[in-house]
C-alpha cells in the first residue's frame, strides 16, 4: 500500500474542512445536480478562485471527500469467530445505509462523476484489504480452508445489503444482516470461497 497523502495543516486545513463540509451538506440536502464550484464556495465562505484552483470541479471535491474517508483508522471487528466478525461488519454496513445520508449520497454521486467513481473504488479496495484480517483470523482458528478468498467472502456477506437497500430500496427485516452473514460464514466453512486450484496441465 502507498503511504497516505500528506494533508495540509493550519489555515489550509481549516479551508479544506470548510469546503468539504459544504460540498457534503449541499450534496445531501439538494443532490448531485445542485453541486457546483460556485455553490460550494458561497456555502463555505471560501473564495471561488481558491476552491477552483485546488479542486477544479465537483468530481475533485467528491474525490477528496472519499480519499479522506479512506484514510481513517477503521479496522474490522474482532469478535473471536468468523460468523461474529461477518455479522458485526454487516451491522455496520446496514447502519450506514439506513441512517447515514452521506454514505448513500456519495454512492449515488459516483454514478455521475468519473473522478468520484474512481475514488469510491479506491475506498472499497481499502476496506477489502483491511477486512482480509477477518479471513486470516478464521484460517488461523481453523474455521475455513487456508485458500479461502477473503474478497469474495466479504462481497458475498455485504452484497445482499446493497442489493436490497440501494437497488431495490426495499424495507428489509431487521435480521437481514445476521442472516446473510451467517449464510456466508456457513458457505466459507464448506469451502465455497476457496481459490481455484492452479492447473498443472500445460
Amino acid at each position: 500500500m502507498t503511504a497516505p497523502t500528506r494533508r495540509p495543516g493550519g489555515r489550509s486545513a481549516a479551508v479544506r474542512r470548510r469546503v468539504l463540509d459544504a460540498a457534503l451538506a449541499q450534496l445531501v440536502q439538494h443532490g448531485y445536480d445542485s453541486l457546483s464550484i460556485e455553490v460550494v464556495a458561497e456555502r463555505s465562505g471560501v473564495h471561488r478562485t481558491t476552491v477552483y484552483r485546488r479542486w477544479r470541479d465537483v468530481g475533485g471535491l467528491l474525490a477528496d471527500v472519499l480519499d479522506e474517508a479512506g484514510a481513517d483508522a477503521w479496522r474490522p471487528p474482532d469478535t473471536g469467530s468468523l460468523e461474529g466478525d461477518l455479522v458485526a461488519v454487516n451491522h455496520e454496513v446496514y447502519t450506514a445505509l439506513t441512517t447515514d445520508p452521506v454514505t448513500v449520497a456519495l454512492i449515488a454521486a459516483s454514478f455521475r462523476s468519473e473522478r468520484a467513481a474512481r475514488a469510491l473504488s479506491a475506498f472499497w479496495a481499502g476496506r477489502y484489504d483491511r477486512c482480509a484480517d477477518i479471513t486470516r483470523r478464521a484460517v488461523e482458528r481453523g474455521e475455513v480452508p487456508p485458500d479461502t478468498d477473503a474478497r469474495q467472502l466479504l462481497i458475498a456477506t455485504t452484497a445482499p445489503l446493497y442489493h436490497e437497500l440501494l437497488l431495490l430500496r426495499a424495507t428489509t427485516e431487521a435480521d437481514l444482516p445476521d442472516r446473510v452473514a451467517r449464510g456466508a460464514a456457513t458457505a466459507a466453512r464448506a469451502g465455497a470461497f476457496s481459490s481455484p486450484a492452479r492447473s498443472t496441465t500445460p
